[in-house]
């Protein structure tokens, strides 16, 4: 027998196993406690706090985004609506790998740069769980087809039908509607607690024009569904829902025939057209050429076609009726005249003697009229009007004083926005002693009177002042503001009128009788757009400089670049007897207001006529 097994102590031995099983049996049995404690606490105990925990995990509140609100003309034909587009969403909390599942994307669809840094850049945005994010709108049938075959390598990954908005009119009322665009990280920081709410599952905003105007109106107000989802965010069921309020429609002065007519008549120039209703201050037409597609920006436009607007000489995304702003050159004359007449600084009789340059008392500058050789010996009112006598209203001008000048202008709107319903109107400039004093510190000069008489030297005005001082000078001085919208949705838009002007009626007379001899008179400077019309128009038209011509020297087209040579304008109304439409017309660097502009006049003078002949027979307008 060894020595190890001598000594052994089998009794102790068992002691201590007998021991270590009591331990085992005691921890084991706290072990069961514990569970069946924990278990009882979840299930009984926390039972209703678990539960709604659960149900939160899988229920979630999903925004039903509203209908945008559609865009009439004055004849119900639409100019925005919102067509079905099927666009590739991606759920961010569904993802595991968002590098992965883009780069797969981007071997099964075509996704542009462009748009693969908007999505990134919503990525960052804050949004409700498990909303989806657009990654490209507009897929194509093959591109659907081909993203549903892969469908079980692509998990977050969607394909919602959405509407999104069309301009079925293109580059036709491109600087009226304006466009929508996506929502940007500078458009949320401005965004307050409720308007998070109201774009909620809304991804585009108003950018421009009418769009922007009416944001509010026409985005309508967001709807919300409680849907059931599984583990992996896919939804199950829809457990109830809060339909959306749709946008409002809106109906517009603007008529789709009568912007089609102008837009065809500025043909390749550069310019504008504005004409507006004399009776309601209704915009029937409002033309900026060249134009865009305002299409390309309601997706997101590339950088490439963006450059390509952007950097071109002629500015297509330039809204020239509401920023353009001019010199109105000889248009402001019947204005000019008219202040002469009211304030009796001249009188119906007066004539000055026109060799073909003025020359201040004392001053040996030449200050030359458009007529190298004049207008004669005795030019009175009516003849400068017609014939738009420049050294007749330098004489006016000086004999007048800017402070007479400046208080009448601006009670025709100059200098001013006129308050249309568009956004980013720009003022013009009206100049008095004061404007000139703080902004150029200098005086007021004899000299300044001259220039700003023949809409020359500091004034500027836009197509739209233009328009708004044509439908006062037809209204014989009540003045009105501008509109686009004329209803929304069944709520008519209410004509906002301005002050009007105290004048002689026989002053009125006067002055409007000598612009319809500007049109129909044997020396009318526009007698030439008038021919063969079967109703009378009254008229004036204007040339205004782009570059000075050095004292001594004459202007010669051919010796300046295209861009340098001078605009040609042209302001009306028509009819004569019962004024129904005014119309201003701009055309950069046309040169000729009676041989450019007029004509442009003349064939919206035309169309709107015979739409309204239309309606008086009981056609269709």
């Amino acid at each position: 027998m060894s020595e190890d097994q001598r000594f052994k102590d089998h009794h102790r031995e068992a002691r201590i196993t007998s021991s270590r099983l009591v331990i085992t049996s005691v921890i084991m049995a706290a072990l069961v406690a514990l569970l069946v404690f924990r278990y009882y606490t979840l299930q009984v105990v926390h039972h209703e706090d678990y539960a709604t925990r659960s149900d939160r995990n899988r229920v979630h509140v999903q925004p039903v985004p509203p209908t945008r609100g559609l865009i009439y003309d004055r004849d119900g034909e639409l100019l925005a609506d919102n067509r079905p587009s099927y666009t590739l969403s991606v759920i961010r909390e569904r993802v595991d790998d968002m590098e992965e599942t883009v780069r797969l994307l981007r071997t099964l669809v075509d996704i542009p740069q462009s748009d693969l840094e908007k999505f990134y850049d919503q990525l960052q945005q804050w949004r409700r769980p498990f909303e989806a994010i657009p990654v490209r709108y507009g897929l194509t049938e093959e591109e659907i087809a081909r993203l549903a075959v892969n469908e079980y390598r692509l998990e977050g990954v969607e394909i919602n039908a959405q509407l999104v908005r069309h301009y079925p009119k293109g580059k036709l009322f491109a600087h009226v509607l304006g466009y929508v665009g996506r929502i940007s990280q500078a458009d949320l920081a401005q965004f307050d607690e409720d308007q998070h709410k109201r774009y909620s599952g809304t991804h585009s905003i108003g950018k421009s024009g009418l769009e922007k105007q009416y944001e509010s109106l026409l985005l309508g107000d967001v709807g919300s569904q409680n849907v059931e989802t599984n583990a992996r965010g896919r939804v199950l069921r829809v457990l109830d829902r809060t339909d959306p309020k749709p946008g409002e429609d809106l109906y517009l002065h603007l008529d789709a025939d009568i912007q089609r007519v102008a837009v065809e008549a500025l043909g390749e120039y550069r310019g504008a057209v504005v004409a507006m209703d004399v009776k309601t201050g209704g915009v029937l037409a409002a033309v900026s050429t060249p134009s865009f597609d305002p299409n390309l920006f309601v997706t997101g436009i590339s950088f490439r076609d963006y450059r390509r607007l952007n950097q071109s000489l002629d500015l297509p995304l330039f809204n020239r009726f509401l920023q353009g702003q001019y010199p109105p050159g000889s248009t402001v004359k019947p204005v000019m005249g008219l202040a002469g007449l009211h304030y009796d600084v001249v009188d119906t009789s007066y004539s000055v003697k026109d060799p073909g340059f003025y020359r201040l008392p004392g001053d040996d500058r030449l200050y030359r009229d458009w007529k190298r050789y004049g207008h004669g010996k005795q030019v009175a009112l009516e003849q400068a009007i017609e014939e738009s006598c420049d050294v007749y209203f330098y004489d006016l001008g000086h004999r007048m004083g800017i402070d007479h000048i400046h208080q009448f202008g601006i009670k025709f709107g100059l200098g001013s926005r006129t308050g249309v319903d568009i956004p980013s109107e720009r003022n013009g400039l009206w100049p008095s002693r004061e404007w000139k004093r703080n902004n150029r510190g200098l005086p007021w000069f004899p000299g300044d009177n001259l220039n700003v008489a023949i809409g020359q030297g500091f004034a500027l005005t836009t197509p739209m002042q233009l328009a708004q001082m044509t439908t006062t000078l037809a209204n014989r001085g009540h003045r009105l503001t501008p509109q686009m919208v004329s209803r929304v949705g069944n709520e008519p838009v209410a004509t906002v009128e301005e002050e009007e002007l105290d004048v002689a009626p026989d002053d009125w007379d006067f002055v409007l009788s000598a612009m319809e001899g500007v049109m129909h008179g044997e020396r009318g400077t526009a007698r030439r757009a008038a021919y063969g019309a079967d109703y009378h128009m009254a008229g004036k038209t204007g040339t205004a400089q782009v570059v000075a011509i050095p004292q001594g020297e004459e202007y010669d087209s051919e010796a300046l670049l295209e861009r340098q040579r001078d605009h040609a304008l042209f302001v009306g109304f028509a009819p004569v007897d019962d004024p129904q439409i005014a119309v201003a017309v701009v055309v950069e660097n046309g040169e000729s207001g009676s041989g450019v502009a007029a004509p442009v006049a003349r064939k919206v003078f035309d169309a709107y006529m015979k739409d309204r002949d239309a309606v008086e027979e009981g056609g269709s307008p």
